[in-house]
């Protein structure tokens, strides 16, 4: 993917997916990182997994039993050094702790349970590492979930320590929520640290980015693109993608979503925020969304084949890499990793 986009130099790791399992982990760690430097990426963040063993149905570091709270610590404090041991820089953490019934859980006491797991993880941070905390409202647990909404993954951020920050996921959120508002807050806070990007239709659907609502994304965007305008510098957001390809082909997919993001931060970029500015202090609503609709109806495509071309890219990412051969090269090198499930197309 990144040889045909060139802006994806990154890979984001699943510690009990990605690594093999093996003594500490540690070596294994390196000889992937050795791997991604060969084909020339890099490790983006580490991503713990406190959420796919049974012991963890009731929770993690919410858990009611130490020794289970105990076991999900352990496993983020090692997770950050098998970051160190990569070079990653980033330690995102998303829980599925929650509770499906009223009085199953204290909720204050798991509560402080959260903030005190937390805050070592971040004690143990080296320098230069910065520790993302993640929020849903639902799923799997459907009374509650322990980190249900940002302003809760902004406190328990703030309570860990400076280098904590907040993951903003897409699509986290309920129905109608604004999500660009939460955006700009957390900006203007300094307590934005990244995005896990998709889009949705009902809840964590996890499909293509822009497939549903692409203005979505376009105000999103312009609020990170305004709040640099007034800084005059980049903001130091990880951009990264969640997303589930059960019907697309998992890498043209993430082709689309990557030069989609490329096309709406483009138009992000295009807004006249002066006339919008002006259309503010006259209290001109019309013209002030007429800033932000012209910009979104830009067809910014000729420019960005015109600029991959430039960078000695393909101007279709997507059309190149159909023509390049490569899915049917790796899939008869591969070989089928799972038998045909009869009757399921997932």
């Amino acid at each position: 993917m990144n040889g045909v986009t060139g802006c994806c130099p990154s890979v984001a790791v699943h510690v009990l997916w990605d690594f093999p399992a093996q003594g500490d982990g540690l070596a294994a760690a390196s000889a992937v990182a050795a791997r991604a430097k060969s084909l020339g990426l890099r490790i983006g963040s580490i991503n713990p997994n406190v959420f796919q063993d049974q012991c963890y149905k009731l929770g993690s570091v919410s858990n009611r039993d130490p020794a289970i709270r105990r076991r999900a610590l352990d496993h983020l404090l090692q997770s950050v050094k098998l970051a160190q041991a990569v070079k990653s820089d980033l330690l995102s953490l998303w829980f599925a702790d929650g509770t499906n019934y009223p009085g199953q859980g204290h909720i204050r006491q798991r509560k402080r349970w959260f903030s005190d797991a937390l805050g070592q993880v971040h004690a143990a941070l080296p320098p230069g590492m910065t520790m993302l905390v993640e929020y849903k409202p639902f799923e799997p647990a459907f009374y509650y979930t322990d980190i249900a909404d940002w302003g809760m993954a902004c406190a328990f951020a703030r309570g860990a320590g400076p280098r904590a920050k907040v993951l903003v996921d897409t699509g986290h959120h309920l129905p109608g929520c604004n999500i660009e508002h939460i955006v700009a807050f957390l900006i203007d806070e300094g307590m934005l640290g990244g995005f896990h990007f998709n889009d949705r239709k009902y809840a964590d659907d996890d499909l293509t980015m822009g497939s549903i609502d692409p203005y979505q994304l376009f105000r999103i965007f312009h609020e990170i693109v305004l709040a640099e305008r007034e800084s005059g510098s980049d903001l130091p957001i990880a951009y990264m993608i969640d997303q589930s390809h059960n019907i697309k082909p998992k890498i043209e997919a993430m082709i689309e979503t990557v030069v989609t993001a490329q096309e709406y931060f483009t138009k992000a970029m295009l807004v006249d925020h002066a006339a919008a500015a002006a259309a503010r202090e006259r209290d001109d609503v019309v013209m002030a969304e007429r800033a932000l609709k012209d910009a979104f109806a830009t067809d910014v495509r000729p420019f960005l084949a015109e600029y991959r071309v430039s960078r000695r890219l393909p101007a279709d990412p997507l059309d190149a890499f159909r023509q390049s051969g490569y899915l049917a090269r790796a899939a008869a090198e591969r070989g089928p990793r799972k038998p045909k499930a009869a009757g399921s197309y997932a």
